[in-house]
C-alpha cells in the first residue's frame, strides 16, 4: 500500500511536535541541499543517512512523512489538499552543517526547515478524540530477549516471498518506540496511534514474522498466513488494548513545487 501521509510543518504556532514520537524540532540546518525531480526507473525510495549526509528518493509526502514521523491517520484529507504539487517523486542530497554527526532526528528537523524553505509549507494542527493502541506485555510474559551491551544497532526487512507472505523483520538493539514505529511503517498497526504501556526501557533483538494486511499481491487468505496482531503476541510478548487519546490531526495550508536549487 502506497504511503499516504503528510505532517507537521515548523508553521506550528505555538505547539511542540511531540506527539506519538514526534521530536522537538532543533536549530540545525542543512549546509547544502540539492532538490531535484526525479529521472528514469524507480528502484527504491525512502531516506537512508550516512555521516553527515542525507539521500532520499520519494514523493513531497514521503518527504514530509521523514521530516516529521507523522503517520497516514493524523491527515485524512492528504490526498486532496497535496493536489496542488501532486505524486512525482524527488531526489533530496544535503550535508548537515557542522562536524557533529546528526541524530536521525536532527536529520528529520533539517529535512522540516528544507520543506518551509524550498517548498513553502504551511499547515496547522487540531487534537482531535481517537481510538488509539496501548502496547502492553502479554498475560504469558514477555519473549524479546534483551541486546548484549556491545550489540550494534540494526534492522533488516525481508526476505518476502512474492505474495508477501512470510515477512520477515529482524531488529537488533531497539526500543520498544523504535519497534512500535517500525511495526506500524510495516502495516502491522497502520491505522492507528500506538502508545507504549509495556513500562520497558532496554533495548532487544527482534525476529519478527507475519503476513502484511497490505501487500501488492494480496491473493487469497492462506492457513498459515499469521497476521501482525498475534505474530507480535506469540513471538514477542506483547499485545495491543484498545484505548482513546486526544492525537494530533493536521491539515495542509499551502505547499508548492520546489524552488530552485
Amino acid at each position: 500500500m502506497r504511503r499516504l501521509i503528510c505532517a507537521g510543518s515548523i508553521f506550528l504556532f505555538g505547539f511542540s511536535v511531540t506527539a506519538f514520537g514526534q521530536s522537538e524540532p532543533s536549530t540545525r540546518k542543512f549546509e547544502v541541499a540539492s532538490v531535484k525531480v526525479h529521472e528514469g526507473p524507480l528502484y527504491s525510495m525512502g531516506a537512508t543517512t550516512k555521516g553527515l549526509r542525507l539521500t532520499e528518493t520519494d514523493t513531497v509526502l514521503g518527504l514530509i512523512m521523514f521530516a516529521y514521523n507523522i503517520k497516514n491517520f493524523q491527515v485524512p484529507h492528504a490526498v486532496t489538499e497535496m493536489q496542488a504539487v501532486g505524486f512525482e517523486f524527488y531526489d533530496v542530497v544535503a550535508k548537515a552543517e557542522g562536524d557533529t554527526l546528526p541524530t536521525r532526528d536532527e536529520f528529520r528537523s533539517m529535512m522540516q526547515l528544507l520543506l518551509a524553505e524550498r517548498f513553502h509549507l504551511k499547515l496547522h494542527r487540531e487534537p482531535q478524540e481517537m481510538p488509539v493502541y496501548d502496547l502492553v506485555v502479554a498475560k504469558g510474559g514477555l519473549k524479546l530477549k534483551e541486546s548484549a551491551p556491545d550489540a550494534t544497532p540494526h534492522s533488516l526487512n525481508g526476505p518476502r516471498n512474492p505474495t508477501d507472505r512470510n515477512y520477515q523483520l529482524s531488529m537488533t538493539k531497539v526500543t520498544i518506540p523504535e519497534l512500535i514505529d517500525t511495526l506500524q511503517t510495516g502495516s502491522v498497526f497502520p491505522t492507528r496511534p500506538v502508545r507504549d504501556k509495556t513500562g520497558l526501557t532496554g533495548t532487544y533483538d527482534v525476529k519478527l514474522t507475519y503476513t502484511p494486511d497490505f501487500r501488492f499481491s494480496k491473493g487469497d487468505p492462506e492457513p498459515e498466513d499469521i497476521t501482525g496482531f498475534v505474530a507480535v503476541q506469540d513471538q514477542l510478548g506483547l499485545k495491543v488494548e484498545q484505548s482513546k487519546a486526544k492525537v494530533d490531526i493536521y491539515s495542509v495550508d499551502h505547499v508548492e513545487k520546489p524552488s530552485r536549487n
